[in-house]
């Protein structure tokens, strides 16, 4: 019996087959059921005792964070002789400071919580992929070890694809410039962002383009889509600017119900890639929201 074992979030199971497949591993079974107060019952009906398994999916939800953490301990209570969170995407990472007295820390409660599953024999580890700021890993505790995993390569490859020969790199805003601007060096490409300033406590304008656009096809990129509302004011000022065309790669589709539609329907943008990291972004594929899969990068991840 091959030691490795692949288990996987309600919901996650297609990518969770194709990255089993990548690294030569099993997809276990488990039983789900809800009760009719809405309390979820979980079964392991595949053996997990001295396997070094691997629990593959994303923070989502509230729903799927209690999953995750209720599956990672009872893995381990079961006998595994070592876990790793798989977590395309973390959930709660753009809360992950307090900016104002009373605010709750979300990515930092979410390690934390995740943090206190019981330690495996051989130890418990947690795979992150593009978090928005490099500091994340280190809000988890104790015996887990967090690796944060770039998804950099299938970037690269979805920009050359959307910009062609000639295009101008761009971000949504002046945060995200220096990584925008090291990934536009190693494509040698020009980079561009925007500047904003607040107009009220709510709302923001664009007042000024870094660089020049006019007549270029820009690509911009970002960690992730959520609402969108960001990117549209971007996209906005990059044709305001001149840009015969604006396209947009990012890492994670959340994009709640609507956003796709706000964005396809602004005529601004072009077309979108976004990796399935999110199952929000696989369930929305279609000509304006090309999906491209992490299966590659996390089956490599997971590979001796």
């Amino acid at each position: 019996m091959d030691p490795r074992l692949m288990l996987s979030l309600d919901g996650e199971e297609s990518l969770a087959q194709a990255v089993a497949d990548g690294a030569g591993m099993a997809l276990g079974l488990i039983e789900r059921r809800t009760f009719p107060d809405g309390e979820r019952y979980h079964r392991l009906v595949t053996p997990v005792e001295g396997r070094d398994v691997v629990l593959l999916g994303g923070t989502v939800s509230d729903a799927a964070t209690l999953e995750l953490y209720d599956l990672g301990c009872t893995t381990v209570e079961c006998g595994a002789r070592s876990l790793t969170l798989c977590v395309p995407f973390f959930g709660g990472q753009t809360m992950e400071r307090a900016v104002r007295p009373g605010e709750a820390v979300m990515a930092k409660l979410r390690a934390r919580l995740l943090s206190s599953i019981p330690a495996a024999p051989f130890g418990n580890r947690a795979l992150l992929l593009d978090l928005h700021t490099d500091g994340i890993p280190y809000y988890f505790e104790g015996a887990l070890r967090a690796v944060h995993l770039s998804a950099r390569p299938l970037v690269v490859e979805a920009i050359r694809a959307a910009g062609g020969d000639d295009f101008v790199l761009a971000c949504t805003d002046s945060g995200r410039a220096k990584w925008v601007e090291r990934l536009a060096n190693s494509l040698q490409v020009e980079a561009a962002f925007v500047f904003k300033r607040r107009t009220s406590g709510s709302t923001t304008a664009v007042s000024m383009v870094s660089a020049q656009v006019r007549g270029r096809r820009v690509v911009i990129y970002d960690d992730m889509i959520r609402t969108g509302s960001s990117l549209l004011g971007a996209a906005a000022a990059y044709r305001d600017a001149g840009a015969t065309s604006v396209s947009v790669v990012a890492t994670h589709g959340v994009l709640p119900a609507g956003s796709l539609d706000r964005l396809r329907n602004s005529g601004l943008i072009d077309r979108i890639v976004v990796t399935d990291s999110h199952p929000s972004a696989r369930r929305q594929s279609s000509d304006f929201l090309s999906v491209v899969s992490v299966a590659p990068l996390l089956a490599a991840a997971l590979t001796p």
